[in-house]
């Protein structure tokens, strides 16, 4: 999406802390973004620096790139899962979106793993669902 991101993350530690996974892949994210920014985009780059706080600022930030928070909801049923995945897929031909007119032709989505049974060009998708069925 041009603003935001979907995941389906399976976490098989439970100790793992998703807080820290998000923030530290935000943290890498955004190190590269500022990179390319570098190179190609001066103009974002001084808005992203000028949506910094006074005390990010202070705190060395020299970027704002991702906003603080994320929405997390953890899966209990196969139900829930499907609608997810239905709800990700469908984002991109959504009447506020129209990123393409079919959600499998969607570059960055996994809709045509899912539905097509094709490889997505860019990561390798494992195929939970089969574990909730």
């Amino acid at each position: 999406m041009p603003n935001h991101v979907h995941l389906l993350l399976y976490l098989s530690d439970d100790t793992v802390n998703l807080n820290k996974i998000i923030s530290n892949a935000k943290r890498f994210m955004a190190y590269d973004i500022v990179e390319r920014l570098r190179i190609t985009d001066s103009d974002l780059l001084r808005t992203l620096a000028m949506a910094c706080s006074e005390n990010e600022i202070r705190k060395g930030q020299k970027h704002k790139v991702f906003e603080p928070s994320f929405d997390a909801k953890v899966i209990y049923s196969s139900d829930f899962l499907f609608q997810k995945l239905n709800y990700i897929h469908s984002n991109p031909v959504s009447k506020k979106w129209m990123l393409c007119n079919e959600l499998t032709d969607y570059e960055h989505s996994s809709a045509g793993f899912y539905e097509l049974g094709r490889p997505h060009a860019h990561i390798d998708i494992i195929n939970y669902t089969t574990y909730w069925c």
